[in-house]
């Protein structure tokens, strides 16, 4: 089991797909989401991380909150969470979380808290179909009825649906396929819509309902580890570059010295020729 990630949703567009399809998509966007923290079972009893997203002015984090970040030597942070993961999918403090976490196709679970409706009618809450709309009711189309039972037990139960505060919870949606991924601008987008509003912030994790274990990275995509292939890159590169251009250059050097053996033959040949004595030519 390795880490999940902390992102803000940004809104939605949609995606042109080859075969001319659209599809409606998420944009998530990963700010600078990196380890702030390890818990270990030796000394916490359990084992995660903790990330931290989005960049806070020092002002407005408390003292103890500050120090935290000091000893991690990282940015103050404006979203924190933990992620439980296996011993061997610990990150280390200071790592920073990338877009390539996640791959084209994955499907993953986003985690966020729903717009908040207020105080909400039994209709619009639970999906009510409302009182008659005929003769009989009176100014109360809308309202759910009567909610308790007669003399025995003469109370309504807890957890009748009725009308209260709806939404402003944690909603968790399942099984999301991720379309596109843009590392460069820590973009991941999804398919589909995710709760909260604009702005909100959302925790995306690997589908636990699917099995994917196989083409995900562990312990996770790395800023330091994608720096080090982007420069081994770079330097092959520039090594193949190098040897490309002492081979062009030994080819040329190679067909000079053929062009000044053939001149120098060439001379030998003609000065055999002038030194033939002349009773030799009659």
């Amino acid at each position: 089991m390795r880490t999940g990630v902390i992102a803000r949703k940004l809104g939605m567009t949609r995606l042109f797909m080859e075969d001319g399809r659209q599809v409606p998509v998420t944009v998530l966007s990963m700010d600078n989401v990196q380890v702030v923290a390890q818990r270990t079972s030796e000394r916490d009893g359990y084992t995660a991380v903790q990330l931290g997203a989005g960049n806070a002015k020092p002002k407005n984090v408390s003292k103890p909150m500050r120090g935290h970040f000091t000893v991690a030597k990282v940015e103050p942070k404006r979203k924190m969470a933990e992620f439980r993961v296996t011993e061997d999918n610990l990150i280390d403090v200071g790592e920073e979380i990338i877009a390539s976490h996640f791959f084209e196709g994955q499907l993953v679970d986003v985690v966020g808290t729903s717009i908040g409706k207020g105080f909400a009618g039994a209709m619009k809450r639970h999906n009510f179909g409302g009182l008659r709309a005929t003769h009989g009711v009176s100014i109360s189309h809308r309202s759910h009825g009567s909610t308790g039972q007669c003399q025995f037990p003469g109370k309504v139960f807890k957890g009748k649906k009725m009308a209260g505060h709806m939404g402003a919870a944690r909603v968790t949606t399942q099984n999301l396929r991720v379309e596109r991924t843009d590392v460069d601008r820590g973009l991941v987008m999804v398919r589909g819509s995710v709760p909260g509003a604009k702005g909100g912030w959302v925790i995306i994790r690997d589908a636990v309902k699917k099995d994917q274990s196989d083409a995900v990275l562990y312990p996770g995509a790395l800023r330091s580890a994608a720096a080090a292939a982007e420069k081994a890159a770079e330097e092959a590169a520039a090594a193949a570059a190098a040897e490309e251009e002492a081979a062009r250059q030994a080819a040329a050097e190679a067909e000079q010295a053929a062009m000044e053996a053939a001149e120098s033959s060439d001379a030998g040949s003609g000065d055999s020729a002038s030194d033939t004595p002349e009773g030799d030519k009659a």
